[in-house]
């Protein structure tokens, strides 16, 4: 088949590129910027496009004889923008990429959204039902734009999937993991509070099977529907650092330190920075990984996506250890 996938030069994006492409299939990878490696993707034969998912004559051209849809870009982790950027990219282009894939008369479009729309977990594990309470811009946005995919396959216009991951991490992974990797590897860990809080890691290859699947499921059985996915565990933030520490081979040693300075420091660096347009090193977002839940159920995707998480969480982080350090970043 000839598919897009929008947020095509990104950590996720660009190892969804590869498995398709790997799998015979003819890619268009659109991204607003030139990502890590996307040289790579084009000698492995991706078309790239490059143009932001907000300008539709640039969502069309990239949408021509398209079959299916991965729409995976995103305004994410942007601290020094308006708001209305948010809304902007996450819900005005994927309400674009919708009307063009419609127009190139597309069978099917896949919507990556995210675990976030859950917010802080009240009672884990969380399935899709459970209470929708975004916390900050990007998850609010997420979520806003999941209506609009859902209202697409109900018109019968497009058939659509909405896929929620948990936190992807992964090789190619320059974000949130290679912060805790970086730590751990010098040997000690900073906990604020109790190192009690839940989180639920997804490795980018188990995410890829299910985007895989999404592609081809039964649309009967998932047509508008939204899937939560992560790995087979969800853990601690204790018991993953501790996890990180055997991936690499480091005895690492936490150290307990309470939480509400933190947060307070999380908040004025935050306000401090805004003015100068630059992205502070403590954020409010950054301590909440310390303090809330996030934790799920993947029973729907078993059920209906026939998805299995495939590599483990140790496993991953060994992967994702070994990447790291081949690239000297630990």
């Amino acid at each position: 088949m000839r598919i897009l996938v929008t947020g095509g030069t990104g950590f996720t994006g660009k190892a969804l590129v590869l498995r398709l492409l790997d799998q015979g299939h003819q890619v268009v990878a659109l991204d607003y910027k030139e990502g890590l490696d996307t040289k790579e993707l084009r000698q492995a034969g991706a078309e790239v496009f490059i143009g932001s998912v907000t300008d539709p004559e640039v969502v069309r051209a990239a949408m021509k004889d398209v079959e299916v849809v991965h729409h995976l870009a995103a305004a994410f982790r942007e601290m020094n923008v308006p708001q209305s950027h948010y809304d902007d990219v996450n819900v005005g282009g994927t309400r674009n990429v919708l009307e063009a894939a419609v127009g190139a008369g597309a069978r099917r479009l896949i919507y990556c959204s995210t675990c976030g729309v859950h917010g802080n977990v009240d009672r884990p594990p969380a399935d899709e039902d459970a209470l929708i309470q975004p916390a900050d811009y990007y998850q609010r946005t997420k979520y806003l734009a999941e209506p609009i995919v859902a209202k697409y396959a109900a018109g019968g216009a497009i058939e659509t999937v909405t896929l929620r991951p948990a936190a992807i991490y992964g090789p190619g992974d320059l974000e949130r993991f290679a912060m805790i990797y970086r730590q751990v590897a010098k040997g000690w860990f900073p906990i604020f509070g109790d190192g009690q809080a839940l989180y639920h890691p997804n490795y980018v290859d188990n995410l890829v099977d299910a985007f895989v699947l999404a592609q081809s499921a039964d649309a009967a059985a998932i047509n508008g529907k939204a899937f939560l996915i992560a790995d087979e565990e969800y853990l601690t933030t204790e018991n993953l650092v501790r996890r990180v520490g055997n991936a690499i081979g480091v005895d690492v040693k936490l150290r307990y330190l309470p939480l509400l300075p933190m947060r307070i420091l999380g908040r004025v660096c935050e306000l401090i920075y805004r003015p100068f347009g630059a992205s502070p090193p403590i954020f409010p977002r950054r301590v909440d990984w310390y303090r809330q839940n996030r934790a799920f159920s993947i029973e729907r995707a078993r059920t209906f996506l026939g998805y299995r998480p495939a590599v483990s969480i140790d496993e991953g982080l060994r992967r994702t250890g070994d990447w790291y350090r081949s690239r000297g970043l630990i």
